[in-house]
């Protein structure tokens, strides 16, 4: 009974091994789509009054269904120490890419 624990516990480990050997992160496996028609400019959109602890997220254009799709702006809860820098359209390659929203450093920023 010993040896059969045994060897059902090393071919645990070997499965779990080779499993963790042939993982592939997210992020390694994205691909950069370029589009190569330029985005609408952007919609105006009337900014509501400031909120504590918030920032405002303007709205941006989107691909979905092979052309461009307008999303609202929306209200991003505040981090201390970091700015908000929304999603858009870079050049990139002879067209567009698109860079998501982020949360970058402020240099300015002191506790």
């Amino acid at each position: 009974m010993r040896h059969l624990t045994r060897t059902l516990a090393a071919v645990a480990a070997l499965g779990m091994a080779a499993g963790a050997a042939s993982y592939t992160p997210p992020a390694a496996a994205r691909e950069v789509v370029v589009i190569r028609t330029a985005p609408p400019p952007p919609r105006f959109e009337r900014v509501p009054p400031p909120r504590v602890g918030y920032v405002w997220a303007p709205g941006y254009w989107n691909w979905y269904g092979g052309r461009y799709v307008w999303v609202g702006g929306r209200w991003a809860a505040g981090r201390p120490g970091y700015v908000y820098r929304g999603p858009g359209w870079r050049p990139y390659r002879g067209g567009y890419h698109y860079e998501r929203e982020t949360w970058v450093r402020d240099p300015h920023w002191h506790r």
